[in-house]
């Protein structure tokens, strides 16, 4: 049976964001409407290249403005449903420094806007559960993260 407009799988371009600190551990939230932790992620809005899309939800999300450093890991096709498919771009960036916690009101144009999120650091070694698949490539970081030698990545 040939693939119509209503069953061909939808692709929706993300950018992740594993951003860590000085000693290796992940920023994470727990968001509304997904049962695990979560990393700062979005669209990518039309006209927006994914590293560009990464920044501007690190802002929206975290209210973090200001990044030491940032690297492409990966990209990949992960499917939710099997009408929707993700291209989900992954990005590592490092932080100078930051709160041990906070929490952040999501700033911006999308569906989360207005949502209160509260950031906290964990080991990504250690055994979390993770909502949406946003573990995928965790052991994808480097170990030993220094971000004391790059300048700042200004969003």
């Amino acid at each position: 049976m040939a693939a119509t407009a209503s069953t061909r799988p939808t692709h929706v371009q993300k950018a992740c964001a594993y951003i860590t600190r000085e000693n290796g551990d992940l920023l994470v939230f727990e968001g509304p409407g997904h049962e695990g932790l979560q990393v700062p992620k979005g669209t990518i809005e039309s006209g927006e290249r994914p590293r560009e899309a990464l920044f501007r939800e690190v802002v929206e999300e975290s209210g973090l403005g200001t990044l030491a450093s940032t690297d492409h890991l990966v990209t990949d096709v992960w499917t939710r449903r099997r009408s929707k498919r993700y291209v989900r771009h992954f990005y590592h960036a490092t932080v100078y420094e930051a709160p041990d916690e906070w929490t952040h009101v999501v700033t911006g144009e999308g569906e989360e806007s207005g949502e209160t999120f509260e950031f906290r650091w964990v080991d990504p070694t250690a055994d979390h559960e993770f909502a949406l698949d946003l573990d995928d490539y965790l052991h994808a970081l480097p170990l030993g993260i220094d971000a004391g030698d790059t300048a700042p990545a200004e969003v």
